[in-house]
């Protein structure tokens, strides 16, 4: 009766069996280089035929040196972007608090470098760093260190302020005549749901 749980040594399981050497299987990452290399280039292609996410086959082709310019989510900082990618490349974290408080710090130090400078561009990337950090953390289920992104990014949002437009004359915003304006009407007047409802 325990027979059946015990394999028979001659039995062989194909997943288990040793392969003699150059007969290895294939890794995901050596498929999507001999893919790339025989022609195929689309990273959304190469995931689906790999079954992998687009972002490994992407860290795969730039490691490897066959490709560059592909940015998401899970890509690693230390490809540059743009100009701005050096400032954080390699310095930013979420492994504990501490690192995350660290990471907004260095964030924060260098998007108040480019607010004084007047470069928006700068801001824009230390804003996208910061909300890089804030899903990384929250989707790896660091609640705590994606709370210090999202707090960092909540303020910024809450003292920005809409540049204004140098004014324009209402009649220059319509190709024909303007509309007429609305009747004005004292608060008084103003139809309420409440008044509309049986009493």
């Amino acid at each position: 009766m325990d027979r059946d749980l015990i394999p028979d040594k001659e039995d062989k399981n194909p997943d288990t069996e040793q392969k003699p050497e150059g007969e290895r299987r294939a890794s995901k990452k050596d498929q999507i280089i001999s893919l790339f290399t025989s022609g195929m280039g689309s990273v959304e292609d190469l995931a689906m035929i790999t079954n992998s996410r687009p972002s490994y086959v992407a860290s795969v082709l730039q490691a490897a040196g066959l490709m560059s310019g592909y940015f998401d989510l899970y890509t690693t900082t230390s490809n540059p972007m743009n100009v701005y990618s050096k400032f954080f490349a390699g310095r930013l974290g979420y492994k504990d608090e501490a690192t995350a408080r660290a990471s907004i710090d260095l964030i924060d130090r260098h998007y108040r470098q480019f607010e004084v400078a007047g470069d928006r561009a700068g801001q824009h990337h230390a804003l996208m760093m910061a909300m890089t950090m804030f899903n990384r953390a929250r989707w790896t289920r660091k609640w705590r260190e994606a709370e210090i992104f999202r707090q960092w990014l909540l303020a910024r949002l809450a003292e920005a302020r809409l540049i204004e437009e140098p004014p324009v004359h209402e009649f220059e915003r319509w190709d024909e005549e303007p509309p007429e304006p609305l009747p004005e009407q004292p608060m008084d007047r103003i139809p309420h749901e409440r008044d509309s409802l049986p009493r």
